[in-house]
C-alpha cells in the first residue's frame, strides 16, 4: 500500500511507443509510490489526436493532477523526455522531480541532422513493414514480460514527423534553467547519442546529477529494468516533501 506522504510519480514514454514502456516500472514500484503513465499525443490510445508539445503537456498535467497527490516526479524517456522538460518549463508548480532519461543531449545544430533525416524517412516506409521488424527486434533482444505491453499498443510511426519536427531545434542545455524541481539525468551507459550533452545539461541545473546504468543503451529501462527502476525509486525517496 501506498502511504500517504509518498511522491506520486508519472512516466512518459519515447519515441513510437505508448505507455506500456513502463509496465515493468509500474507493477514494481505502485506498492511504493502513486503511479500513472501517460500516451502522448498521437500515440497508444491517443493515436488519432494530432501531435502537438502543448497537448503533451497538458496530458502529462492531467496525469499529476489524477494521482491527486500535488506535485509530482515526471520520469521522461527521449522523445518524452523533451516533453516532460516542456512541462517543467510551462507547468513548474506540478513538478516535484525530473528523470530525463535518453534525453540529454541538444536538439540543435549538427546533432539534429540525422534525426531530420529519419523523421523525414519514416513516412516513405509502410507502416506494418516497420511494426513486423520492431516486433521482431524487441523480442529478440528482451524478455517477453519486458516488452509484450509496448508490442501490444503498437507504434506511432506516422506521429514521428511532426513530433520530432516540433523538438528538433527546440531544446539545449539552457532548458534545464526553466527546472525549479531537482533532476537525475538517468542514462545507459552506452547510450552515446542521447548521453553526448549530459554534462553539459547537469551544469545548467544547480540541482542535478548523472546516474548511469551499466551496460544499458538507449531503451536502459528495457536492457535492465531493475536497475532503471531502482534509480527512480531511490531519487523519489530523496525528494524533498512538498512545503
Amino acid at each position: 500500500m501506498t502511504t500517504a506522504d509518498a511522491v506520486p510519480i508519472v512516466f512518459v514514454h519515447g519515441t513510437r511507443f505508448s505507455a506500456g514502456q513502463w509496465s515493468v516500472q509500474l507493477a514494481a514500484l505502485r506498492d511504493e509510490f502513486p503511479v500513472a503513465a501517460v500516451d502522448l499525443p498521437g500515440h497508444g490510445e491517443r493515436s488519432a489526436q494530432p501531435w502537438s508539445l502543448s497537448s503533451a503537456t497538458g496530458i502529462i498535467a492531467s496525469a499529476v493532477d489524477s494521482l491527486g497527490r500535488g506535485p509530482a516526479l515526471v520520469v521522461g524517456h527521449s522523445l518524452g523526455g523533451y516533453a516532460a522538460l516542456e512541462f517543467a518549463r510551462c507547468r513548474p508548480e506540478r513538478l516535484r522531480g525530473l528523470v530525463l532519461a535518453g534525453a540529454s543531449t541538444s536538439t540543435r545544430g549538427l546533432s539534429a541532422v540525422p534525426y531530420r533525416w529519419v523523421a523525414g524517412l519514416v513516412p516513405r516506409l509502410p507502416a506494418d513493414r516497420l511494426a513486423r521488424w520492431n516486433d521482431r527486434l524487441l523480442r529478440r533482444l528482451y524478455p517477453p514480460e519486458v516488452v509484450e505491453a509496448t508490442i501490444r499498443s503498437g507504434y506511432a510511426f506516422h506521429t514521428l514527423p511532426a513530433a520530432w519536427g516540433e523538438v528538433l531545434g527546440r531544446f539545449g542545455a539552457e532548458a534545464m534553467r526553466h527546472v525549479k524541481a531537482p533532476v537525475l539525468i538517468l542514462n545507459g551507459e552506452k547510450d552515446t547519442v542521447f548521453r553526448s550533452g549530459e554534462a553539459d545539461f547537469a551544469r545548467a541545473h544547480p540541482h542535478a546529477r548523472v546516474e548511469l546504468i551499466p551496460r544499458a543503451g538507449h531503451l536502459a529501462n528495457f536492457d535492465d529494468p531493475d536497475a532503471f527502476t531502482d534509480a527512480v525509486r531511490r531519487f523519489a525517496r530523496q525528494l524533498p516533501a512538498v512545503g
